[in-house]
Formats: C-alpha cells, sequence, structure tokens
C-alpha cells in the first residue's frame, strides 16, 4: 500500500445555484431532453417516461425530487441516464458541469440538520467548488 486513497470521478451538475455530483460508475449516458410520455398518478418528481435505444425508464426531475424547487428547461438542461443493478432512471438536471477526479480526503461529512444523510455522503471541496456528493443507490431506492 502507498498511503493514498484512490480517487474516482463524479459528474459535477447544477440544481439551481447549488452544485451537486454522483459517481460515475453509475452513468450510462447523458442526454438533451426529449419528449415524454406522461404517467398518470406518478408522484410530481416523476415526469414520464422515454424510450432511449429500446429501454422504457422513468425521468426523474431531481430538483423537484429533493425539494428545492422545479427545473425550468433550457438549451443546457440534461437527463442524466443511471444505472443501479438492473434500476435505470433519468435524471433531468439544469446542466451538467464536467468529470472531476476527486480524492476521498476532499470529501467533508456535514453536520447540518438540513442535508439528509439517507441522500448526501457529504460535500467535496475540490479547487474552490462546493459539490455536494449524491448517494445515487439510495436515491434509486426511493423510487422503485
Amino acid at each position: 500500500m502507498n498511503g493514498f486513497m484512490e480517487t474516482f470521478k463524479i459528474v459535477a451538475f447544477t440544481l439551481g445555484e447549488e452544485e451537486y455530483g454522483m459517481d460515475i460508475a453509475y452513468v450510462q449516458s447523458i442526454e438533451r431532453i426529449s419528449p415524454m410520455t406522461r404517467i398518470p398518478n406518478a408522484p410530481q418528481y416523476v415526469k414520464g417516461v422515454i424510450n432511449l435505444r429500446g429501454s422504457v425508464m422513468p425521468i426523474i426531475d431531481l430538483q423537484n425530487m429533493l425539494g428545492t424547487g422545479e427545473t425550468q428547461y433550457t438549451e443546457e438542461t440534461r437527463v442524466i441516464i443511471t444505472k443501479h443493478d438492473e434500476i435505470e432512471l433519468g435524471f433531468i438536471v439544469d446542466r451538467t458541469n464536467d468529470v472531476l477526479d476527486v480524492n476521498p480526503v476532499e470529501i467533508e461529512m456535514t453536520n447540518s440538520n438540513n442535508l439528509d444523510h439517507d441522500l448526501f455522503s457529504g460535500v467535496v471541496k475540490h479547487n474552490g467548488r462546493l459539490i455536494i456528493l449524491i448517494k445515487l443507490t439510495n436515491l434509486l431506492q426511493l423510487n422503485t
């Protein structure tokens, strides 16, 4: 062992005024927003389903799901297609920023009661940026 921890990659994206990130291991692709088929009686954050390359998957407004507002669609709006086990979901975000290498020492756990610790694993301090790290596995479990 050489004494340093393994870095991992995250996709950084924006929801409203905040920057978030998720482990790239769960990201299949990043797509432009496309027409969706609405689902009757679905939760408000489920915007519909799309057929993406033969797979029908739900599309979630991540900002709405987290209770921080609703995404306003623009040219920069993207859908992050994720997969964990056999669950495929698309998350609507305001825009994707970049892919970052994160060292675990850059992650700070928060003591704030405002952060739901089941959904967030901490805040990444990376080159002056604060990026809220989402626990995608727990987020997906909310939708199954």
